[in-house]
């Protein structure tokens, strides 16, 4: 369970995506990973050298590095988020592509890539494999990802084909149910769309993609369903006063997230919203939260910490930290 949210600063022409982290407990702080860092997967054991350097969270497991979401030093921003029975994964290795643990994609791609467009040039060279042969068990993994980038491009990455889907995403909401396209079709109850959304000849940084108008549709469901999360997400995100800049952006996602950032309670589930993150892609701002914080850690990948040689974890208190005021 997870809710990701894309914002774009009005004046500045900032991109931020933002995205809550929805398990059963805390496992991932800010960590930066360098250029060339060396790191195994855990399908195969292979040996991969990162380009570029990333800014997000996730932590080391011995040989590998597991980023959940986050931005690299071209300002490409990546989230990994669980998915519901949609995953296809590969059992049989093709010859000659890269085949990666699902949950090592949203990494390999920040580590790699610049843009959307490049992710999209590669992508059928990847594939997201099943652990049938894999010298680590991890069961079938889940998962679908969204990526955003300076030009403004968003898109959802989801492996329920061969080779991978890329479904471009205006909207700019995505939460974990599967087949994308029929979230869109039942959000059709509670917004009504521009002609260029129907027609897929949105514009890029359009900052909206209904018509405003909400007359004789539905009110937003209030439960935390992927699918009522998705709708009053997307509902708010049409609603809300278009932000100026990255602050404002940010401060929209946040806002968002509020609606859709699940609560702590395991006699009735077993996830809550851990953490809830943000990521600018011109400023290479990483913006991050616990559960138990009321104030939000902001780092920036500039260009002193890109010219680091090693990993850097940051070590973040989940706890509640007051203002006193006498």
């Amino acid at each position: 369970m997870c809710t990701s949210v894309f914002q774009i600063g009005q004046q500045d022409g900032s991109h931020v995506l933002a995205r809550t982290m929805d398990w059963p407990r805390l496992g991932a702080e800010p960590v930066f990973v360098p250029r060339k860092f060396h790191w195994h997967s855990v399908y195969d054991d292979k040996e991969y050298v990162s380009k570029y350097a990333v800014l997000g969270s996730g932590g080391q497991h011995k040989r590998r590095i597991d980023v959940s979401d986050g931005v690299n030093e071209h300002g490409l921003v990546v989230q990994k988020l669980t998915f519901t029975n949609g995953s296809e994964l590969t059992e049989e290795p093709t010859d000659g592509r890269v085949h990666l643990a699902p949950f090592e994609l949203s990494y390999y791609l920040l580590a790699n890539f610049k843009s959307v467009n490049e992710i999209i040039d590669h992508i059928e060279e990847i594939e997201l494999m099943a652990d049938k042969h894999s010298l680590m068990k991890y069961g079938h993994s889940e998962l679908h990802f969204a990526a955003a980038d300076k030009t403004g491009r968003i898109v959802v990455i989801e492996p329920v084909t061969h080779p991978i889907e890329v479904i471009e995403n205006p909207l700019g909401i995505v939460t974990n149910s599967n087949h994308f396209e029929r979230q869109i079709s039942r959000l059709e109850k509670y917004v009504e769309f521009t002609p260029a959304f129907e027609n897929g000849t949105v514009p890029l940084n359009a900052p909206r993609v209904t018509t405003g108008s909400y007359s004789g549709k539905m009110t937003p469901p209030g439960s935390y369903s992927p699918g009522s999360r998705f709708v009053r997400a997307a509902y708010l995100k049409e609603r809300i006063d278009l932000p100026s800049n990255e602050d404002e952006a940010f401060d929209n996602c946040w806002h968002i997230l509020d609606s859709v950032n699940v609560p702590k309670s395991l006699d009735h589930r077993p996830t809550f919203s851990v953490y809830r993150a943000a990521a600018c892609c011109e400023s290479r701002s990483y913006y991050y939260q616990t559960y138990h914080q009321k104030s939000v850690t902001k780092i920036t990948l500039d260009d002193e910490m890109i010219q680091q040689n090693h990993p850097i974890f940051f070590d973040i208190d989940d706890k509640l930290d007051f203002k006193i005021v006498k």
